[in-house]
């Protein structure tokens, strides 16, 4: 009794999986497609305001997306951080004065 353990037998690639083409006339399809929607990895720090920080994590959304629909993406994000920043611009005033008959707003 032995006690190695018996090593799992892989299979050699073959010539075409390795990419090496025996045949110049036989062309190997390439997994890599540059024109598939690919993730661009930009790291988004967190800003600690939770309706910006999920505006800027919207953004990954368009990593699985082909160009064109990018830019739908990009002005919901652009909607939703104006709206966000806006609401964080506003400073509270005084309320506004009640509004008297017969003037007009």
């Amino acid at each position: 009794m032995s006690d190695t353990v018996p090593q799992p037998e892989v299979p050699e690639e073959t010539e075409a999986e390795a990419g090496q083409v025996t045949d110049p006339g036989l062309a190997v399809e390439s997994e890599y497609d540059p024109a598939a929607p690919a993730p661009l990895n930009v790291p988004r720090t967190a800003t600690g305001h939770a309706d910006v920080d999920a505006q800027l994590e919207r953004l990954g959304d368009a990593d699985h997306l082909a160009t064109d629909g990018h830019l739908e993406v990009y002005e919901d994000v652009h909607r939703g951080l104006r709206d966000a920043l806006t609401v964080l611009d506003a400073r509270p005033g005084p309320p506004a004065p009640p509004s008297m008959p017969g003037m007009r707003s």
